[in-house]
């Protein structure tokens, strides 16, 4: 029986190398040093405290960074040598931030940033197209033409109620209908209360949300629109609904507050669109026109006329 021969599986020189520091490379203390403190300015590059390798023959050296601001970071210096030279050479000079480095908080859109409360006079806070808080308002596709009936629903809606009220004339029912009486209106229009608001009740009321969240505020005097047109306004009942409204912005500074519809903020549901982008002043120097300068005075600049003899001009004119 023929036996097969086992044949050897190729291994590369660099998966057997081992990660210990080059001896030359780890050695170059000094050289390092010196790229450190070339890059840095003099005094800030301190104490050596490691080295890390990074490959055949590459050895990083780290030095302590003693400049201001700067607390946990190291100035980073690789040194490298070729093969089977006794040279080392340097690679790179950068300064890192070590394990416990001060380091700037990571960035957070402004959107994320923004919280209840920041919002002053003036500024502007633009919502986005696709703005979960906000949908389409009526925009009459729907509405039924004048001269056709109304829809099948409404319709439905209607024989509903005229059922229920006009089985016959209100002095030939037995009972009183609950809906359409005086009393049922009272009570959907909430007067079937002992008390209510009187007139004066009203009139001093609205004058504390006027002082409040009114027109005359710094607020809603750079705001770029009112209330009236802001998709956050939650309309309220009753004759003050003519008037004011229940803002449902969270950035507002009136949020969940009472305001007059002639007031704003930087909030607006429209602000990323009412604001217009200014024109720039005019320059005052024309950089764009091009002025011709001749190199050589023209032949009728002079004080005299030209001749055709130049020997025969005055001395002294040009």
């Amino acid at each position: 029986m023929r036996r097969r021969r086992r044949e050897a599986i190729p291994v590369s020189a660099a998966s057997t190398r081992s990660r210990t520091p080059d001896r030359l490379c780890a050695e170059a203390v000094d050289l390092a040093r010196t790229a450190a403190e070339e890059a840095a300015a003099p005094g800030v590059v301190g104490e050596h405290v490691g080295m890390v390798s990074e490959g055949d023959r590459v050895v990083t050296h780290f030095f302590e960074a003693k400049e201001l601001g700067y607390r946990g970071w190291r100035w980073a210096v690789t040194v490298a040598r070729a093969s089977r030279a006794k040279v080392v050479t340097l690679d790179e000079t950068v300064l890192l931030p070590g394990p416990d480095a001060l380091l700037a908080p990571e960035w957070v859109p402004w959107s994320e940033r923004l919280r209840p409360g920041d919002l002053g006079p003036g500024d502007l806070l633009p919502t986005e197209a696709e703005d979960l808080r906000l949908e389409p308002g009526f925009t009459g596709e729907d509405e039924a033409p004048p001269n056709s009936a109304v829809s099948g629903e409404m319709a439905e809606l209607a024989e509903a109620e005229d059922a229920e009220v006009t089985a016959g004339t209100p002095a030939n029912l037995p009972i009183t209908p609950s809906r359409g009486s005086i009393a049922a209106v009272a009570e959907e229009l909430g007067l079937r209360r002992a008390r209510v608001l009187s007139r004066y009740g009203l009139h001093t009321a609205a004058d504390r949300w006027e002082d409040a969240f009114g027109p005359q505020t710094p607020m809603a005097q750079a705001a770029p629109a009112t209330c009236a047109t802001c998709a956050f306004l939650v309309p309220i009942g009753g004759s003050l609904g003519q008037a004011f409204g229940v803002c449902a912005n969270e950035f507002s500074p009136a949020d969940g507050r009472v305001v007059s519809l002639s007031y704003g903020c930087g909030a607006h549901s429209e602000a990323a669109v009412m604001p217009r982008t200014p024109r720039p002043a005019p320059p005052v120097v024309d950089e764009t026109k091009v002025e011709p300068f001749p190199l050589r005075p023209a032949p009728d600049s002079g004080s005299v006329p030209p001749v055709a003899d130049e020997t025969s001009a005055e001395l002294g004119h040009s």
